[in-house]
């Protein structure tokens, strides 16, 4: 971690991206060649697709480093559990001006509007009420901006955007988490009415085979792995929040199918139970992060995830970590994406691997285990 946070210095907060190749205008035009259908979009997209297969530091061809609020979201998640392991006052330093990156976001977004006048005025207000302000802002926005449409007596799936027409299944988990975690701080029911109907809609669309698809639009039904993870993640904390047996239901399920499909030979996350489409990576970063995240989690109720955990962990350290401290991206089918992208996922597993530290500090404490201590220096690093 003390590698990687001097490579984030020199390097930067703006990145390439894994959309780099269709973010510009000849990508973005190939783009919709492609989706229009036939052999002229296929011929347009080929040659990022090579590109993303064989050269992926092409992606500085196509387009610029972008910032993205993702990626200083997670920053600043990972520098506070750092602080929170080592009373460190550096970290808590990066932690709020990654914070403050983003409200500066939030405030930009908030000039465009209406109320261009009241934003102005309120932006050089107290840090602390600020900060719950935001807080209570995204709710707001959770609750009212975007749309439920109802699937069942009891269930109602939720938009992903304002605009769209709902059907994603990790969109309704997050949002019932969000909404059910807004209900506890601000004493608001309304809020936990719609976080349950997107809980039991999560609950109701679960497989018999214990997965859940992307989407129930009939075109999106494959079964990926940071996706799932992203799920089961809402499904764990609201279950911490509420006690709730059929989250536990769902989530011992979801682990079996989970363990079973989603891992390769070599004990890493592969990408998707059933590829939907030809994919030009074996591995994803993105996935290794996040199967992190669960698997602490989840790890107490579900001990065989302690192994998964030590093996992906593992398995980073060895292989992942270049010389400079960054994380190689993703392994190809031929060698490795080594552009560092911000939101994929750099920014995840340094929040992944700072949340284990934190987790496992008490249980390391706890058990004297020596093993476990090599390899947080090993993180530490």
């Amino acid at each position: 971690m003390r590698n990687f946070t001097r490579w984030l210095d020199a390097y930067g907060e703006t990145s390439w991206d894994h959309q780099s190749f269709f973010a510009g205008p000849v990508g973005g035009k190939a783009k919709e060649l492609y989706y229009a259908g036939g052999l002229i979009g296929t011929s347009a997209v080929a040659p990022m697709i090579f590109c993303e297969a064989f050269l992926p530091s092409a992606r500085r061809l196509f387009h610029h480093r972008i910032r993205l609020p993702i990626a200083d979201a997670h920053y600043a998640m990972g520098f506070a559990f750092l602080y929170e392991l080592t009373s460190d006052a550096r970290h808590l330093q990066r932690a709020t001006h990654f914070l403050d990156i983003l409200r500066a976001s939030q405030i930009a977004q908030l000039l465009e509007a209406e109320d261009r006048g009241q934003m102005a005025e309120n932006s050089g207000q107290r840090r602390g009420d600020d900060y719950r302000e935001i807080i209570a802002s995204i709710a707001r926005h959770a609750a009212n901006d975007i749309k439920d449409f109802p699937k069942s007596a009891n269930a109602s799936s939720c938009s992903y955007t304002p605009d769209d027409e709902g059907g994603v299944i990790n969109a309704s988990a997050y949002r019932a988490f969000l909404l059910t975690s807004a209900s506890q701080v601000f004493g608001n029911d309304a809020y936990g009415q719609i976080a349950e109907r997107n809980l039991n809609f999560v609950l109701e669309n679960q497989n018999a085979d214990g997965s859940w698809y992307y989407a129930l639009d009939g075109v999106r039904d494959f079964v990926d792995h940071y996706h799932t993870c992203f799920v089961m993640k809402a499904l764990a904390k609201i279950h911490r929040l509420t006690g709730r047996d059929d989250c536990v239901k769902a989530l011992t399920k979801g682990v079996d199918y989970y363990l079973a499909n989603l891992f390769a030979e070599d004990g890493l996350p592969k990408p998707f139970s059933k590829a939907p489409r030809l994919t030009v990576y074996q591995r994803e970063l993105y996935d290794c992060a996040e199967c992190i995240n669960l698997c602490v989690l989840l790890r107490d109720r579900f001990p065989q995830l302690q192994e998964k955990l030590d093996t992906v962990v593992r398995g980073i350290l060895e292989n992942w970590v270049k010389p400079d401290g960054s994380f190689r991206s993703r392994r190809l089918h031929f060698g490795w994406d080594n552009v560092p992208m911000h939101r994929w996922g750099q920014s995840q597993m340094f929040r992944a691997l700072a949340f284990y530290l934190r987790e496992t500090s008490a249980q390391r404490s706890d058990v004297g285990d020596r093993k476990s201590d090599v390899k947080a220096e090993m993180i530490l690093k």
